[in-house]
């Protein structure tokens, strides 16, 4: 595989391995995935998803707290007061027929007393409750679409990681057949040099180029473990289950279905999430308009009062009703200009949205003619790095018989062989570059 393909596709093995500490105390378990069943348990166990939804969940309680402001409240409350010393009023002296302009300190009430009294109020009006109630849907919507957001960039990365582990699998498989040249290539020099028509040096060259092979094979399967590693955790599975990928990966699989498929703004969820912000933007509009009306709620209480010389209330003794049933209004006459302000703010925070959105379709139509055009170059490199790669093989299978024949040398081998490892490697490199311009594709157009 190509230098630049490794270090674009072990990228993300390189940022994730470092950052998995976790404890695993569970048995190991052993999985056998396909593509769709990777994304299937990444979409389940994900911390990203799982959050994403625990976002949804926060803000359904969010609505319940909504709701509430616009049901009515009950309360009940208790009160007992003793009066050490009864407070004194002074009453005009004149009215027991004392000298006027004098007064005479009087005690009223009792040292006793309890209330006790239900409260009832609801609200009947008010702009912004009435706004945040018609708002709860599109709350809703906002977080399950950037759910959806979240789970399809996991979605993508899984399918990168995925494929770039087949095509390392079948890049070992190249390598195998490699080896095994070679050692045949080392049996038959051996032969050759015991029978006088070959140098030490000779059985030595082969003998470097099939520890270089094998060396390189160490390396591939080491990646291929790196990223193993990554997909693990990228689709929180303990490092200790074992994951065997069971897809395969063909160039036909790779061409179906693909560029003549139209597309849909509406498709693509970041769209969606733009259009539902869009959405509560307006509605925050409409929430600061109706907040210079009058809010209207009405209002009842309902108590009882004993007064007592002594603390003897649940002897036989009155107690007083109190009932009382009201609407209040409140209107703001002069906030100092703040909802001027809010109102002007959301106005432009929905034009800021509307841009976004203009500015995402172009974005999207970007996405996509790119992703048609490395797609479409990516196969046609694919096409031609196959026949480089089948000619190459036919070359060094020549070469060996001619050398095997006394009709060539050991060094067009090795330069045979060399040319056979460019083309695997530019074959397996613009394999995996398919497979990332059809998933980049694919998401560009919201079928991924």
């Amino acid at each position: 595989m190509k230098a630049k393909n490794i270090t674009l596709a072990l990228a993300v093995a390189g940022a994730i391995i470092p950052g998995f500490l976790q404890a695993q105390d569970k048995a190991p378990v052993s999985n056998r995935f396909s593509i769709k069943q990777t994304v299937d348990f990444a979409m389940q166990n994900s911390v990203q998803v799982r959050n994403a939804l625990l976002d949804l969940q926060i803000q359904q309680q969010t609505n319940r707290q909504i709701t509430s402001a616009a049901l009515p409240k009950l309360s009940a409350s208790g009160n007992y007061t003793n009066y050490l010393v009864i407070p004194t009023t002074l009453l005009p002296a004149e009215i027991a027929g004392g000298t006027p302009g004098t007064f005479l300190p009087v005690q009223f009430g009792v040292p006793h007393n309890v209330t006790g009294s239900f409260d009832l109020q609801q609200v009947l009006f008010d702009g912004q409750v009435f706004v945040g109630l018609q708002a709860r849907r599109a709350s809703l919507d906002f977080y399950r679409r950037q759910s959806d957001v979240t789970k399809e960039q996991i979605k993508a990365n899984v399918y990168k990681i995925y494929y770039q582990l087949v095509v390392g699998k079948q890049q070992l498989g190249a390598i195998d057949a490699n080896i095994e040249r070679f050692e045949k290539l080392l049996t038959d020099t051996r032969a050759i040099y015991d029978n006088g028509f070959a140098e030490k040096l000779d059985v030595d060259k082969v003998n470097v180029q099939l520890s270089n092979l094998q060396t390189e094979k160490l390396r591939i399967q080491s990646q291929l473990d790196a990223g193993l590693v990554a997909l693990k955790f990228l689709i929180n599975m303990p490092q200790k289950d074992s994951l065997l990928l069971t897809d395969t990966l063909s160039e036909k699989e790779l061409k179906e279905n693909l560029l003549d498929q139209s597309y849909n703004y509406a498709d693509r969820p970041e769209y969606k999430l733009l259009q539902v912000a869009q959405d509560l933007g307006r509605y925050n509009i409409k929430r600061y308009k109706l907040s210079a009306l009058p809010s209207v709620s009405a209002f009842a209480s309902y108590s009882k009062n004993a007064l007592r010389q002594q603390f003897n209330f649940f002897n036989d003794g009155s107690w007083f009703t109190t009932s009382v049933v009201g609407i209040g209004l409140k209107f703001n006459i002069f906030d100092g200009f703040s909802r001027k302000a809010n109102l002007a703010k959301a106005r432009l925070e929905l034009e800021q949205t509307n841009n976004n959105i203009e500015q995402l379709k172009a974005s999207i139509d970007n996405d996509v003619e790119q992703a048609r055009l490395k797609i479409a170059a990516a196969l046609k490199t694919v096409d031609n790095q196959k026949r480089n790669m089948d000619l190459a093989v036919q070359v060094f299978q020549s070469t060996k018989l001619k050398y095997e024949q006394g009709l060539g040398s050991n060094q067009e081998i090795y330069s045979a062989q060399t040319e056979l490892k460019v083309a695997q490697a530019n074959y397996y490199g613009a394999l995996y570059d398919a497979i990332v311009a059809r998933v980049d594709f694919l998401k560009a157009i919201g079928k991924l």
